[in-house]
């Protein structure tokens, strides 16, 4: 696996977006905090490839964790989130960075890789918590986090969905 200089740049900016979108706009929920971080990890799906998307997604996450005082959810987030990114890429078609369109497949593999991130997280938190109501507490908010995160990543797509940054 190697990394040219261009991508190890685009991956650390996109890290860094990831962390700020994450981190910044942050709405409690039960067990932690909603926010917009998955519409960067998506954008940086479509945008930089889903490697490298991947990696900044699951990084930028793990940090907004870290740094965010919800250390204990750093490992659990480094996997959900970069198994999420490679469900969107491959269910939703991502192929090519840049080569990105709003379809069918595109949409399913948005409500697929929410889904996960539902489902995962809710796991987790039973899992750290030691109990499935600590763990379901938090599914109606993740639930509209993965709903909110894939309406601004469409929204936002739209306009980028042209850009190469990698070519």
């Amino acid at each position: 696996m190697k990394f040219t200089v261009k991508e190890i740049c685009l991956t650390a900016l996109f890290t860094a977006l990831v962390f700020v979108m994450t981190f910044v706009p942050k709405i409690p929920i039960p067990l932690g905090y909603a926010h917009l971080g998955n519409a960067a990890v998506f954008l940086g799906v479509i945008l930089i490839g889903k490697r490298n998307g991947a990696i900044a997604g699951s990084i930028g996450s793990g940090l907004a964790d870290l740094i965010g005082g919800f250390a204990i959810w750093i490992v659990p987030t480094l996997i959900i989130k970069y198994v999420m990114a490679m469900i969107f890429a491959y269910a939703g078609g991502q192929t090519q960075p840049g080569n990105f369109s709003i379809s069918r497949q595109s949409i399913l593999g948005l409500v697929l890789a929410c889904l996960w991130m539902v489902v995962s997280y809710t796991l987790a938190g039973a899992f750290l918590y030691d109990s499935l109501e600590a763990g379901l507490a938090s599914t109606p908010g993740l639930a509209m986090e993965g709903v909110l995160n894939a309406i601004v990543f469409l929204i936002l797509s739209k306009p980028l969905q042209k850009i190469r940054l990698l070519k």
